[in-house]
């Protein structure tokens, strides 16, 4: 019960590094002795120490010597160089008697190592306790170290009735959810490494895809564009040398326009080619590509045609929707209700968490598929 109780503490503490630690994963440490915590830490941002590391140098702020404690850390201490040093080393120079791990790294460099370190230099080392908060925790890396594939949210804002626009999009009428809503969307955009719509989405609205406030983070923005029919006076194509856009387009559409691709290129854009499938963008194709180019997470923020396509080809792994307590009837328009009934079969969402955001309500879960993917 005791050991539960301070995992858990540095379960909170590695939630606040989401958003900010990524593509790192976001890891909570906490050290004991004489059953009192002496020292928290955890990873606070990419490039920056690791929890490890945070926890140990808090011992020594507040004065008390780690030597002969117990630590508890979220993930696998790391054993290798990278933008720090490795947390291992560290944790035997304190003179840490026993190390507590909730998850093993996936990863390639990790993998088992940092535990095998640390027992090789006499630590003794637990694995396990609370396991599966802490999978949950760091999903879309573990997704991404163990397959190299990326995880993929699908989020959308709707109305009671299922509208996610309203007829008049004239200024104070274009956004279905709050303002508290609105500014979480972005916390959930500091999380990921590239943003895709469809092309319908950047004709109707002409967004720019950014995380606000800027963190110096830029996102890789992707439209779903078959037939390259985004406009050249649109503002990704404006912003693109300031932040990566890939533009992905049918075989057909690049060879039929290459005066219009070399237009786009020139702006700082990439045209990507895709096999055709169907008139449609090839998703797992994207995927792949995403994927390749170190994408761990990937945010998807359609209408409802792309978020039911990739619903029916079951590559969605979190879905997160906005629901706002408005019915709209026939003021309302991009009805979400008729491409979500084209699904051959429904299915339930996992490990639910309902929000409020004022009076909109945030619905997350994960789908089957990536409780599979992580071994839940």
């Amino acid at each position: 019960m005791r050991d539960t109780k301070y995992m858990r503490t540095a379960l909170r503490l590695a939630q606040r590094g989401i958003g900010s630690v990524e593509p790192n994963p976001a890891v909570g440490a906490v050290i004991v002795k004489a059953n009192q915590i002496i020292g928290r830490g955890w990873h606070k941002k990419f490039g920056d120490p690791h929890a490890e590391i945070n926890a140990i140098e808090d011992c020594k702020t507040l004065g008390s010597n780690p030597q002969s404690a117990v630590m508890y850390v979220t993930l696998e201490p790391c054993s290798h160089q990278g933008k720090t040093a490795p947390c291992t080393e560290a944790i035997i120079a304190a003179g840490l008697t026993k190390v507590v791990v909730a998850a093993l790294d996936p990863s390639e460099h990790a993998s088992g190592k940092g535990i095998e370190q640390l027992r090789n230099a006499g630590i003794k080392v637990e694995t396990g306790l609370c396991e599966k908060e802490a999978k949950l925790i760091n999903a879309p890396f573990i997704k991404f170290a163990a397959t190299g594939r990326c995880w993929t949210v699908l989020k959308w804002a709707q109305t009671i009735d299922g509208k996610m626009a309203q007829a008049d999009n004239t200024q104070g009428h274009q956004w279905i959810s709050n303002q508290l809503s609105r500014k979480d969307v972005h916390k959930l955009r500091q999380r990921v490494g590239a943003i895709l719509v469809g092309i319908n989405t950047v004709i109707a609205d002409d967004p720019l895809l950014t995380a606000r406030p800027d963190k110096g983070k830029k996102l890789i923005r992707v439209v779903l564009d078959s037939n390259l029919q985004i406009p050249l006076d649109c503002k990704l194509l404006a912003t693109a040398k300031e932040a990566p856009l890939l533009i992905v387009a049918s075989q057909q559409a690049h060879q039929a326009n290459p005066q219009l691709v070399e237009e786009i290129t020139q702006t700082g854009a990439e045209v990507l080619v895709c096999p055709d499938a169907q008139g449609q963008s090839n998703l797992p194709f994207v995927l792949d590509e995403l994927s390749k180019r170190r994408i761990a997470q990937l945010l998807v923020e359609g209408g409802p045609t792309v978020i039911s396509s990739f619903l029916k080809e079951n590559l969605a792994d979190e879905i997160c929707v906005y629901i706002s307590p408005k019915i709209l009837g026939g003021s309302g328009s991009v009805d979400i209700s008729g491409p979500m009934a084209q699904l051959t079969a429904g299915f339930s969402l996992h490990h639910v968490v309902l929000k409020p955001f004022g009076d909109d309500v945030r619905i997350t879960g994960l789908t089957k598929g990536a409780l599979s993917e992580l071994g839940l």
